[in-house]
């Protein structure tokens, strides 16, 4: 990765920095950037096209569902579709959408160039994609997961499910998993390393704290996944006994192994969106954020504490005693942090002066649906409250207010925040304000009955339901509210499409925000800035007018860095600038690598083992052209690695 000289160097003049930067033309470009711009709207665009996919899987669910006795779908078909379902928007959407952002923006925020390791950027992007089409080609055979996203054993088994059902969701999930995993290393030491000077920790965007919190954690839990579904895979293939009573097997591993990983997941999949409504929403109260110490902290022990608590979706399964009330004291304790972050966005707003654009109307929305989702998520800490709401709607309910409302809702926010950023130009406030509204009626009507269903005993995964249950007019409800969300979400697909040819342009700073992203134009160049910043404050573009702020940060520093692609080294506490990074740049090798192990992946899936063997093969070719160091032209001596 690093050119570890110390010596900033300031040429007084030298290549153009487009020219240096900028992606090759043409379909080998396409397929070798390295641009953390071009990988970031791909992985949006990409977890967008997932999540209308899962959308239009819950719409048909909904269908089924919306009366009695439907036959829409059969028993198995609907055990696939909510299947489908639950992996597209837990594991193909909602975190890939916040690697897109943080893929984006963290570069741009922290005042640097690139990441860390661009190549590795790339590489985690192709593997996510070719995760996913990896996960949904089954569908095409009628043969795709179908035990629910938790894939529970023993019905997991190969003698409950012998075709191919379970081994793509095993093989899909470890596949996905290393793309989440190199991608989290990315962001660890891009913020260790790429800050610019003078951005220390206490000075980083609560997005980036958010992220960062969510990037370690995914090292930790991500493995204990991957091991579940190898040992899974295993059991299913060679009869290996892991989770097989009759062999000296647990069943309940599966799900601790499982739930180790996933209750941190949740926290990775909400923290990086508290992240984007902190940064965004004091832009729009014309103010600080308040807190930004204690809501900094709370983000770090809400995912220190998350992974203290993942028996709270195993209070059913016979627990010692002691162990319940251990978890369930931790599953309580879990939502102090989390009300830091709600008071001090509060706060934000009461003591500010809010400017009711469409990106804080969804910022404030998000709110009160993180409120509501954390109080039901509160009430199931309860043991005995708990075990009369296990498995049923009310459940469901609180999922979706965590994961859908915590996470869309921000994220849609998001989008129009930083759409002039992306494109240069601005989205319609009308449409903007007409999506929010409808989609925010839509969410609640939908999910809102959904507590009531499992209040009155309805089960969660049945794929129909029998009448006078007093169940109808719930599911009717949730029906009806799941359309009118699903307008919603088209009408902001709408207007970003019409807004991207015909909005108005944007300019550098349209929002009059704070932060670094804000000071060069919309869209960025390929270089991000042309002088490094050096920053002195937490907010380096309103230091004019906070009084408080007793130095300013200089935004057209001498720090040029133009002979290659260079960005700064700084150190991990205080940003001290210590070294010139030298950049890896555009390459085929993650797109030809990722293209290989997915020819690993589909030979263990359909046991074509040559097949597995040759990519394999491949795959360590690639690999080790892609590391073999490579000496830029003009400096021989200082051989890139990165």
């Amino acid at each position: 990765m690093a050119d570890t000289t110390t010596e900033t160097r300031v040429p007084p003049s030298g290549p153009d920095l487009a020219a240096i930067w900028e992606t090759g033309p043409g379909l080998k470009g396409w397929f070798s950037t390295v641009d953390h711009k071009e990988i970031g709207k791909r992985y949006l665009v990409t977890a967008l096209v997932f999540l209308f996919i899962g959308g239009i899987e819950a719409l048909v669910m909904r269908a089924q569902l919306a009366q009695p006795n439907q036959t829409l779908l059969s028993p198995a078909e609907y055990n696939q579709l909510f299947t489908m379902h639950g992996v597209t928007m837990i594991f193909l959407y909602a975190l890939p959408m916040l690697s897109g952002f943080s893929n984006y923006l963290w570069p741009l925020l922290l005042g640097s160039r690139d990441m860390a390791f661009p190549r590795l950027n790339a590489f985690s992007y192709w593997v996510y994609l070719a995760s996913g089409i990896f996960i949904y080609s089954t569908f095409l055979i009628g043969q795709a997961p179908n035990v629910g996203w938790f894939n529970y054993v023993p019905l997991a088994g190969k003698e409950y499910d012998p075709g191919v059902n379970i081994d793509v969701y095993a093989l899909g999930l470890i596949f996905l998993g290393i793309s989440t995993t190199v991608g989290a290393i990315n962001f660890i030491v891009s913020l260790m390393r790429t800050r610019a000077p003078g951005m220390s920790i206490n000075r980083m965007p609560i997005l980036v704290w958010g992220t960062l919190t969510a990037s370690v954690a995914n090292l930790f839990a991500v493995p204990a996944l991957s091991a579940a579904c190898l040992l899974l895979w295993l059991d299913r293939q060679f009869g290996m006994h892991f989770f097989d009573p009759l062999g000296g097997g647990q069943p309940l591993l599966w799900q601790h192994l499982f739930w180790i990983f996933g209750h941190p997941w949740v926290y990775a999949l909400v923290l990086p969106a508290m992240g984007i409504v902190s940064d965004g929403l004091p832009t729009f109260c014309r103010r600080p954020l308040v807190g930004y110490t204690a809501v900094a902290l709370a983000t770090v022990a809400t995912m220190v504490v998350g992974f203290g608590v993942w028996v709270h979706h195993m209070f059913a399964t016979g627990m010692p005693g002691l162990a319940l009330s251990f978890f369930g004291a931790a599953s309580m304790i879990i939502a102090i942090p989390s009300a830091v972050s709600v008071f001090a966005w509060l706060g934000t707003i009461w003591t500010g002066r809010p400017v009711f654009k469409t990106p804080f109307l969804y910022f404030s929305g998000f709110i009160l649906l993180f409120v509501i989702g954390g109080v039901s998520g509160f009430m199931t800490a309860a043991v005995p409250l708990d075990w009369q709401l296990t498995d049923t709607y009310f459940v469901v309910a609180h999922l979706h207010y965590v994961l859908l409302g915590i996470n869309v809702f921000p994220v849609i926010g998001g989008l129009y925040y930083w759409f002039p950023k992306i494109t240069g130009r601005m989205a319609n406030e009308r449409l903007g304000a007409w999506s929010f509204w409808i989609s925010f009626i839509g969410f609640n009507v939908a999910f809102m009955p959904m507590h009531l269903s499992g209040l009155r005993g309805m089960p969660r995964r049945i794929y129909t339901y029998p009448d006078h249950m007093g169940w109808d007019v719930s599911n009717l409800l949730t029906s009806l509210g799941s359309a009118i969300l699903a307008i919603g979400l088209l009408l902001t697909l709408y207007n970003f499409w019409i807004s991207r040819r015909r909005g108005g342009l944007a300019g550098p700073n349209p929002w009059d925000a704070a932060t670094l992203e804000w000071s060069v134009p919309s869209p960025p160049p390929a270089y991000n800035f042309a002088r490094i910043p050096i920053v002195a404050s937490r907010h380096p573009l309103w230091e004019v007018r906070l009084k408080s702020v007793k130095s300013q940060s200089n935004l057209n520093s001498e720090i040029v860095l133009d002979d290659g692609r260079e960005t700064p080294a700084t150190s991990t506490l205080d940003a001290e600038a210590d070294a010139v990074l030298r950049m890896p740049g555009d390459s085929l090798w993650p797109a030809l690598l990722t293209a290989a192990l997915a020819g690993i992946f589909f030979g263990l899936l359909f046991h074509l083992w040559w097949l597995s063997g040759v990519a394999a093969i491949f795959s360590i070719g690639f690999l080790a052209a892609w590391l073999a160091p490579v000496a830029p032209p003009d400096r021989a001596e200082e051989p890139l690695v990165g």
